[in-house]
């Protein structure tokens, strides 16, 4: 359990190499930040939600070693989580700005998953016709690119 839960952390808050010697969290890389219309509520939101996760996965005990690691590593992650908020994933529209694609839009929903309350299932999808269409031109270029 505390393992899926650190894994997920570490994606965020953490370098990409996930070693705490390398502390260069997620959530501060200025790409990640610039790909985000809304910085501070996407990072207020990814904490609730983990917050939220723990609890529900029966894991706040577990994740507090994990918890104080990552306050040691980012004040902005330590100020986030004194908040104390928590939010569900439930369902909502994400907007990114994508490197290539540029500004999308993708409605999303999450789903319990019967009998595994430490896992949930997101499904994105575009929220217009012609985000689908930029997306899929994109991927078939990708596949006539590498195949």
């Amino acid at each position: 359990m505390e393992s899926r839960l650190r894994c997920g952390a570490d994606r965020l808050w953490r370098s990409p190499r996930g070693s705490a010697q390398h502390p260069a969290p997620h959530l501060r890389r200025p790409r990640v930040r610039a790909a985000q219309y809304d910085w501070e509520s996407i990072a207020r939101f990814v904490v609730g939600a983990f917050r939220a996760d723990a609890a529900r996965a029966g894991a706040v005990s577990e994740v507090t070693q994990l918890v104080d690691e990552l306050c040691r590593l980012s004040h902005e992650f330590e100020a986030l989580w004194r908040d104390n908020d928590v939010h569900a994933h439930g369902e909502g529209v994400k907007r990114l700005r994508h490197p290539v694609l540029g500004p999308i839009e993708l409605e999303y929903s999450a789903f319990a998953v019967d009998g595994r309350p430490d896992l949930s299932m997101v499904v994105y999808n575009p929220v217009t016709s012609s985000v689908a269409d930029r997306i899929r031109f994109t991927r078939r270029l990708a596949t006539n690119i590498s195949g």
